[in-house]
């Protein structure tokens, strides 16, 4: 799908009459990444939406890349498919983009999941990529140098703007087999009007690691089917 200043591949599940929900996967995945959880939500009666975000997959290579750019596609992505409101859900990366579409234009979503991941309260120290790829890869090598960056020094608004997001936020956790700090998964939730946490104790990829797990929570959290879709 051509927005302009990029084009994505999508995949789509579902009847295009149903609630949407957009599912944004993590660093060097792709759209793929979200099939068996994609098609249990398009059993519910949800149209269900997953990018290929940029560089990544299918979707094209771009000079630019940052958190920021990965936002504004998939607002521009809603608009294309005439999405008003929507459900969001982001893993790892997607889910640090996914913060910043619902702070940017919280009137734009429904509800919000965010898989293990939380914006950085400060530097990371991620090793940094060499200067070429030691193999071939599936996604554009500048991207994940430009994403490394960025996670290493990251922008602290993203942080202290948690609190502008209107929406009820549902944070699925990997627990103590996860890297990532659980602490700031339960502080995100703690800072946001309306948030709640659940731990499962899989790991970082939890969808994958446990995908019936993560959809016991995450389906009946998502907007209730039964609300009213006209203004899609």
């Amino acid at each position: 799908m051509d927005l302009g200043g990029v084009t994505l591949s999508v995949r789509t599940w579902g009847d295009p009459a149903g609630r949407p929900v957009v599912l944004l996967h993590c660093l060097a995945g792709d759209a793929d990444d979200w099939a068996a959880v994609a098609e249990a939500l398009a059993a519910d009666g949800r149209w269900v939406v997953a990018p290929d975000m940029r560089g990544h997959g299918a979707s094209g290579r771009t000079p630019d890349y940052s958190f920021a750019l990965m936002r504004d596609d998939v607002l521009a992505l809603a608009d294309a498919l005439g999405m008003e409101r929507f459900d969001l859900v982001g893993h790892s990366m997607g889910g640090s983009v996914a913060v910043l579409v619902a702070e940017t234009a919280p009137e734009r979503l429904t509800r919000l999941v965010l898989e293990d991941t939380a914006p950085a309260t400060g530097a990371r120290e991620f090793p940094v990529p060499p200067v070429e790829p030691p193999e071939e890869v599936p996604f554009d090598w500048p991207m994940l140098q430009a994403v490394i960056a960025e996670l290493n020094d990251p922008d602290p608004q993203a942080w202290d703007d948690l609190p502008r997001i209107a929406v009820p936020v549902l944070v699925v956790g990997g627990g103590p087999a996860s890297a990532n700090d659980q602490g700031e998964l339960a502080e995100l939730a703690a800072r946001v009007p309306d948030g709640r946490v659940v731990t499962l104790d899989v790991g970082h990829h939890v969808h994958t690691a446990a995908p019936d797990e993560y959809l016991s929570h995450v389906r009946p959290f998502l907007s209730p089917l039964a609300d009213d879709i006209a203004d899609r």
